[in-house]
C-alpha cells in the first residue's frame, strides 16, 4: 500500500426493493460503492453513511467479530478473513482461495440489510468503548518525542492510509535505538508494498520531522 496512491474506480451497486441471495429490502433504497485496495484481496466498501463515529475498528476471528453484529456477519462469509471499520467505509478481506465475484454479493447483501434496518454498528456500548485505536491519544507521561511522534501519525499518515481502507496503530518507540513501532491494519495488513509504505512514506517523513527517530518498524503479531 503506497500513502501517495490510490485514484481507484467506484464501482456503484444499487438495490431498490429486489432481492438479492433471498433477501428483500424494501424501507429504503442506497447505494454500496467499492473501490479497490492496493491488496488484491482486500476492498473497500463505502456505504454512503457514516460507518465509525470516532476511531476504527478490526475484526480478524469470529470470537473478536462478536462484540459487532455486522462484523460478525461478514466473518460468517465463507473465504472471508477479515473486517475493518472505518469513518465512513467498511474494508473486507478475503482468501485467495475464493473470487470476490463469490464474495461481493453476500457481502453487498449483508451490508445492504445492515445500514438500511439501523441496527447499532456494536453489541453494546461497552464493545462499542473497547475497540478503536486509542494509540495517538497524547498522554501527560508521554516525552516530547512521543507527544509529536503520535501527532504525525495522527495527522498526517492516518488519514493517507485510511484512503486505502485501511489504518496505522501506534505501538511504541525505543529512545534508546530510536525506533518507532506501528501496526498496519485494514487493507495495508498483509499488502506487498507495506514494506515500501513503511520505509518510503512514514519513516522517511518522521525522521524528517523528528530527529530522534531513527526507523520504523512494523508490528507483525496477529494477536494484540
Amino acid at each position: 500500500m503506497h500513502v501517495h496512491l490510490l485514484l481507484a474506480r467506484p464501482h456503484i451497486f444499487f438495490l431498490s426493493g429486489q432481492s438479492l441471495n433471498h433477501l428483500t429490502i424494501t424501507a429504503r433504497s442506497m447505494f454500496i460503492q467499492t473501490e479497490t485496495t492496493p491488496n488484491e484481496d482486500s476492498l473497500k466498501f463505502i456505504p454512503g453513511t457514516q460507518v465509525m463515529d470516532g476511531g476504527t475498528a478490526e475484526f480478524l476471528d469470529t470470537r473478536a467479530a462478536l462484540a459487532s453484529p455486522l462484523a460478525n456477519r461478514l466473518m460468517g462469509v465463507e473465504g472471508v478473513t477479515g473486517v475493518f471499520y472505518g469513518p465512513d467505509f467498511v474494508t473486507v478481506s478475503k482468501d485467495s482461495e475464493n473470487t470476490w465475484a463469490v464474495v461481493k454479493p453476500e457481502i453487498y447483501s449483508i451490508l445492504m440489510e445492515h445500514f438500511s434496518s439501523g441496527e447499532p454498528l456494536f453489541s453494546s456500548q461497552e464493545d462499542r468503548e473497547a475497540v478503536g485505536p486509542q494509540d495517538t491519544r497524547i498522554l501527560d507521561t508521554d516525552s516530547e518525542t512521543v507527544a509529536m511522534i503520535k501527532e504525525l501519525l495522527e495527522t498526517r499518515v492516518r488519514p493517507a492510509i485510511m484512503e486505502d481502507g485501511g489504518d496505522i496503530e501506534y505501538r511504541g518507540f525505543d529512545q534508546g535505538d530510536g525506533i518507532v513501532k506501528v501496526k498496519l491494519k485494514g487493507s495495508c495488513r498483509g499488502c506487498d508494498s507495506s514494506t515500501v509504505t513503511l520505509k518510503s512514506g512514514i519513516e522517511r517523513m518522521l525522521i524528517h520531522y523528528i530527529p530522534e527517530v531513527k526507523g520504523v518498524e512494523q508490528v507483525r503479531n496477529l494477536l494484540f
